[in-house]
């Protein structure tokens, strides 16, 4: 499979490099970083959308799906930087917001001048007699999901931000018109996709409330005809060329839903990015809580997900951070004492296991949350929500910004930081998102006298080296240990053995002498100290090391 050995960057585009100075990033300005994305020695760009948008949603809300939005730049710029990837051997690709549009799209706006072939492109409902709204069900962004449509006396369904009206997938036409638009930009050199909340797509026709007490999002996600629009896609787009990498942003979905996405022979994605993992610092699966992460229920999620797709002939996405998600070295690791150890612990972790690993833009100079002061510093919608919810829930102030600050979508949202000058070397003027730890944390400096760029390079070199990392089997190892994440990867003779501490402290484990009868050499380790395989290695704070053993 092309996708196995390969190694994926995230770029969010609007802070990761701004060429003219106007403090947004841009597509030229990603051009003018591909001999840094280079050095790195990853295969393919994964970029948060760059069209025509009102920003409501930070470019996920899309107002004209064939348009580069301007503060951005242009199409010249879009074509010359597939171009210049491809010099560099980069794929593309692109991100396809196909569950809902902007309200600003030209659909809608039909469907509200009266439209009836228009309206139907959406899930636009009458209040139910009572006068209550069409449903019970509530946006992901807090808040109902309904919002009126114009003067009509109606509503339309909005699952995220309020100019956010998800599309009605049940009605062909739509599903064409969204075949087209991913056709489009293959037709323009893009041969890789991720698809967004894509099984949020399979809501029923009629819509009806969830019982209290039940999970409301069960009710419209990873529902069975979702496998159905996905073979339709593939068949109708990316499926004609085999060498097509996609990835399906898959919400609240299941280990069996999940190998069903991603067998090859269904012909529907190559692997899924699922969120169970990035939980487990949810006190009651509530995001907006702060509270310590749960180790052995991060280690039993990472196994079972492992095991199930692993049997199943599934193929996972693997990932700690992206652009919805605060830095995963601050909540799995320690920013402070052990950033450097800690961020090379959570990169071995991820990047030996089975399936593909995804870098976000920073992770490789072991970025942390920003330290802001005041709400007043964050601009994404949903934190902004979320603390007033927070506050009118009844925490104080200082409670409610607590949470936010370990929380928010915007703490992996700071301009990626290129130097340590007061805009981090990502803009000359004043950055639409304010970088605050660019005097310790920066590329010029990581790249002079760091060491964690290093070991990514590393890492991605192993993959592609080294087949038992790319192709071989997974299988627990030490489960019950309270510090350690251990797992076995096996491939004809070979065996694979890393050991991975999540604690700011030395612990030993016990390795069993099956492992301890052949030859073995240390493919990766964090320390400088040698390390040997014995019946009692020990591990220093948040050390990773990985034995193969033949």
């Amino acid at each position: 499979m092309s996708f196995k050995d390969k190694v994926i960057y995230q770029i969010y585009p609007k802070s990761f490099y701004d060429s003219n100075n106007d403090g947004v990033g841009d597509l030229r300005g990603i051009i003018e970083k591909v001999p840094y994305l280079s050095k790195l020695n990853i295969d393919m760009i994964w970029f948060s959308p760059f069209f025509v948008s009102p920003q409501y949603d930070s470019g996920y809300d899309i107002a004209d799906y064939y348009k580069i939005d301007p503060i951005f730049g242009t199409m010249a710029d879009f074509d010359e930087l597939v171009k210049t990837l491809k010099k560099h051997n980069i794929g593309v690709m692109l991100d396809m917001v196909l569950n809902h549009t902007s309200t600003e799209h030209e659909w809608f706006q039909k469907a509200l001048t009266g439209d009836k072939n228009y309206q139907d492109f959406y899930y636009i409902r009458d209040p139910k007699p009572n006068g209550d709204l069409p449903t019970n069900w509530e946006s992901k962004f807090g808040g109902s999901a309904w919002a009126k449509f114009g003067d009509t006396g109606k509503y339309y369904l909005h699952l995220y931000e309020k100019r956010q009206a998800d599309l009605n997938w049940h009605n062909p036409d739509v599903r064409k018109e969204l075949y087209k638009v991913v056709n489009f930009w293959y037709d323009r050199g893009v041969e890789n996709f991720r698809f967004d909340v894509i099984n949020v797509t399979g809501k029923d026709k009629e819509l009806v409330d969830y019982t209290p007490g039940t999970n409301p999002k069960l009710i419209y996600t990873d529902t069975p005809i979702v496998q159905d629009y996905l073979k339709e896609l593939n068949h109708a787009t990316f499926g004609k060329n085999p060498e097509s990498v996609t990835v399906g942003e898959m919400s609240t979905t299941s280990i069996k839903n999940s190998i069903e996405y991603t067998r090859p022979e269904n012909h529907e994605l190559s692997m899924v990015f699922t969120f169970h993992h990035l939980k487990v610092d949810y006190d009651h699966g509530q995001k907006w809580t702060k509270t310590p992460f749960d180790f052995k229920l991060l280690k039993k999620i990472l196994n079972d997900w492992q095991l199930g797709m692993s049997e199943g002939g599934g193929w996972n996405a693997l990932f700690w951070n992206n652009h919805d998600q605060p830095w995963a070295i601050n909540r799995f690791g320690d920013p402070i004492h052990f950033r450097n150890k800690s961020a090379e612990m959570l990169a071995t972790t991820i990047h030996l296991l089975r399936g593909t690993p995804y870098i976000y833009q920073g992770e490789e100079i072991g970025m942390t949350d920003p330290d802001y002061q005041s709400i007043e510093e964050y601009v994404d919608v949903e934190t902004l929500n979320a603390y007033q919810q927070l506050i009118a829930n009844g925490k104080t102030a200082d409670e409610a910004f607590a949470i936010i600050k370990s929380k928010s979508r915007d703490n992996s949202r700071t301009p990626m930081q290129w130097d340590n000058t007061k805009y981090a070397g990502f803009s000359q003027s004043t950055p639409w998102l304010k970088p605050t730890t660019q005097k310790e944390i920066n590329v010029a400096k990581e790249l002079s006298e760091g060491e964690i760029f290093s070991y990514y390079q590393k890492l991605i070199s192993l993959r592609k080296k080294l087949r038992i990392i790319s192709e071989g089997s997974y299988e627990p190892f030490i489960m019950e240990h309270e510090s350690v994440f251990g797992y076995v990867r096996k491939l004809n003779s070979q065996t694979l053995l890393v050991l991975n501490n999540f604690y700011g402290k030395e612990t030993h484990v016990k390795v069993p002498s099956e492992y301890l009868t052949q030859d073995f050499s240390v493919i990766i380790n964090n320390y400088s100290e040698k390390i040997n395989l014995t019946s009692d290695v020990e591990l220093k704070p948040y050390q990773s090391v990985a034995f193969l053993i033949s």
